[in-house]
């Protein structure tokens, strides 16, 4: 469970940091994305270990990235402007 766990936490941290690199004018303050990509991973891991009651390594891991990136997708905001016309126009 502690290798899992360590795993999981690195992996989020990895995937945080990509995230950060590839997307900064997409993504708030590095100090928001880096911990919220972690505990995405780490949650990701504690469901798919409570959920498959331990079914492997590889398994728990891949939760972890699943959740991991679903959380980090949360924090992207639009490319571009938004254009809101009036009702009127």
């Amino acid at each position: 469970m502690l290798l899992e766990a360590l795993s999981s936490a690195i992996l989020g941290l990895a995937l945080a940091w990509a995230a950060v690199r590839r997307l900064p004018h997409r993504l708030p303050a590095r100090t928001l994305v880096l911990p919220t990509g972690v505990a995405g991973a780490l949650f990701g891991a504690f469901v798919t270990h409570t959920a498959l009651d331990a079914g492997g390594l590889l398994t728990v891991l891949l939760g972890a990235v699943i959740v991991s990136v679903a959380s980090l997708s949360l924090l992207l905001r639009p490319a571009g402007r938004l254009r809101r016309h009036s009702a009127t126009a």
